[in-house]
């Protein structure tokens, strides 16, 4: 486990060094190199470039298949009333990119960059390149409360609510065995979220057991592979404001987490509430990561191994870091869910293939994750 101090510690004991950036990167280091403003702002560029491809691209396939070109007349036509399609051509062109897959990419790029954002995070205040959104116990207690609502609620949007729910009481009972011991230390928070990631998966397996074997069980099961098929307007932009919301939080307290990954010792020395930031990032990270999975069930992977590719190509600082790996981790869930799409003449359950290509690609990030530390 790498911790920033060492850099900070370096930095103390040789009094010509020139000043740390925030994350502990030397100014004219071969992170800034000749363009420190060039270098800082071509990952962010990148990322926003990459994700309007992909969302442009992806609005085009599909069963209905449309060429760029296409969507970009349609878009042109709806806004500025020229006339190249027929009317009848832009009601189904309509009807398949506003009302069908618009909201689905728009939904898995909020999910892509809420977990990514909320591993980062966490990864950076905890100070560990193994933590992901479900340190926590958010992800199993969101999967519990949605297979309790699926079980003896009739509504749908009753089981949403659970899950968000569940997903709040998991990290509640987190941070109460923290509590409980009065030490203030990330330790502790660690082994809460142990202990109530634990509980929650074993009360999940209760409900699995109870529930009707024919009907209930295989919905909890589809459940927790993870889908977005069911997504729509209403439900994305629902989600999607406190997503947004939550994300910009994070984003806004990225140099307090530069500090906290100095130590808690540097960070209140350096004025920095250390409990107070701590409590916010926490409440943020699981509020968005309970999100996603009332959108689309639980989706894993993503939040560990998106952090680490971003922090390759921008290095530890979180300021350049979280917005950076917003963006890629929208993007790389887009297409992850255009190959559940489109692979086969049936869809693949999101979270089973984000598994899939997570473990290889964590296995060969891994290999140079010490790189992004430095």
């Amino acid at each position: 486990m790498y911790s920033a101090s060492h850099s900070q510690n370096t930095h103390k004991d040789d009094p010509a060094a020139p000043p740390l950036f925030p994350g502990g990167a030397r100014q004219g280091s071969g992170n800034s190199g000749k363009h420190p403003k060039v270098k800082r702002v071509l990952p962010f560029a990148g990322g926003s470039f990459l994700l309007l491809t992909v969302m442009m691209v992806s609005l085009g396939l599909g069963k209905y298949p449309i060429s760029p070109k296409g969507v970009l007349v349609f878009f042109y036509q709806r806004w500025f009333g020229a006339s190249y399609f027929a009317a009848g051509q832009m009601s189904v062109l309509k009807n398949v990119l506003l009302d069908i897959r618009l909201p689905r990419i728009l939904a898995a790029s909020l999910i892509g960059a809420a977990l990514s954002v909320s591993g980062a995070a966490y990864q950076a205040m905890f100070v560990n390149p193994l933590v992901s959104p479900s340190l926590l116990g958010v992800l199993g207690g969101a999967s519990f409360g949605a297979a309790l609502g699926i079980v003896y609620l009739k509504s749908w949007y009753a089981v949403q609510i659970s899950s968000f729910v569940g997903g709040l009481a998991a990290v509640a009972v987190a941070v109460g065995i923290a509590r409980i011991y009065r030490v203030n230390t990330t330790i502790m928070l660690v082994l809460g979220g142990i202990i109530s990631g634990a509980l929650f998966t074993s009360l999940l397996e209760l409900v699995k057991y109870l529930a009707d074997p024919y009907n209930q069980l295989p919905t909890i099961v589809y459940w927790l592979m993870g889908n977005l098929s069911q997504t729509d307007r209403e439900m994305t932009f629902k989600g999607g404001i406190p997503i947004c919301l939550g994300l910009g939080i994070l984003i806004f307290l990225a140099r307090h987490l530069n500090v906290l990954s100095m130590g808690d010792e540097e960070a209140k020395a350096l004025g920095v509430n250390v409990q107070r930031v701590r409590m916010v990032v926490v409440l943020c990270a699981t509020v968005v990561s309970a999100l996603t999975v009332v959108i689309a069930g639980s989706i894993g992977w993503v939040g560990l191994i998106i952090p680490h590719f971003t922090r390759m190509l921008t290095g530890p600082d979180n300021e350049r870091l979280l917005p950076t790996a917003a963006l890629i981790g929208a993007g790389y869930l887009v297409i992850v869910d255009d190959i559940c799409r489109l692979a086969f003449s049936f869809e693949l359950p999101i979270g089973v293939v984000t598994s899939l290509v997570g473990i290889p690609c964590f296995a060969f990030v891994l290999r140079n994750a010490r790189k992004g530390w430095n």
